[in-house]
């Protein structure tokens, strides 16, 4: 018999036949992550620093610029001539002194993590036989379930010490000529500087930073 041949459903068959719906489609989770952490951090950061210096600084500078802009035939001239004779001397000492003594006491130390609560396992009664689980909620969220609990207690501290102490020379003699012909024809333009700079500098002295720290200090 072909299919062409197959007689046609009557009304009562059709009646007696059920259908069951198919269930909703749902993304599911395969992580959920919760995370709570208790962390205790006690930090504390004394700083102690001493500086000492001597410098001597000289920057003697010479310059000469001469310049003709849109002028035909003309002369532009710039002469600098500089004589510098510079003895700087220091005769000392810098010293810087930094002294610390801290003593830090941080309290409130944390506790540390939760501790998990493990349930107590089911007792059958007597006769009943094995206990069955029940698992009627094992897929109630994703897959892996993680609960961290986090709580943070600090204590920061932070006593700086300083000290600096500096001796210096410093010397910066200048010497500048500048001379332009800017849209001036058949024109001269001169400029002359001269200096004669002698600088003696001497330091006889002592520069001494003492800086002196106790901190105490309780959280």
């Amino acid at each position: 018999m072909s299919g062409t041949d197959l007689p046609p459903l009557s009304t009562d068959e059709l009646a007696a036949e059920g259908a069951v719906a198919l269930p909703d489609k749902e993304v599911y989770s395969l992580l959920d992550l919760n995370v709570d952490l208790d962390l205790g951090l006690d930090l504390a950061a004394p700083i102690d620093l001493a500086v000492a210096a001597n410098a001597n600084v000289a920057a003697p500078i010479d310059a000469a610029v001469g310049a003709n802009v849109l002028s035909d035939g003309s002369t532009a001239q710039a002469l600098s001539d500089q004589g510098v004779a510079i003895s700087q001397g220091i005769t000392g000492e810098a010293v810087a002194h930094s002294t610390q003594e801290s003593g830090i006491d941080q309290g409130d130390v944390a506790t540390g993590n939760t501790p998990v609560e493990t349930p107590t396992p089911q007792t059958p009664a007597p006769g009943a036989g094995t206990a069955v689980p029940d698992i009627s909620g094992a897929l109630d969220g994703g897959l892996l379930n993680v609960d961290v609990n986090l709580a943070a207690d600090l204590d920061l501290t932070a006593p700086i010490n300083g000290a600096v102490a500096a001796n210096a020379n410093v010397a910066a003699p200048i010497d500048a000529a500048v001379s332009a012909n800017i849209g001036s024809h058949d024109s001269a333009a001169t400029a002359i500087a001269q200096q004669d700079a002698i600088i003696q500098q001497t330091i006889d002295a002592s520069a001494e930073a003492t800086a002196d720290q106790v901190a105490d200090v309780k959280q």
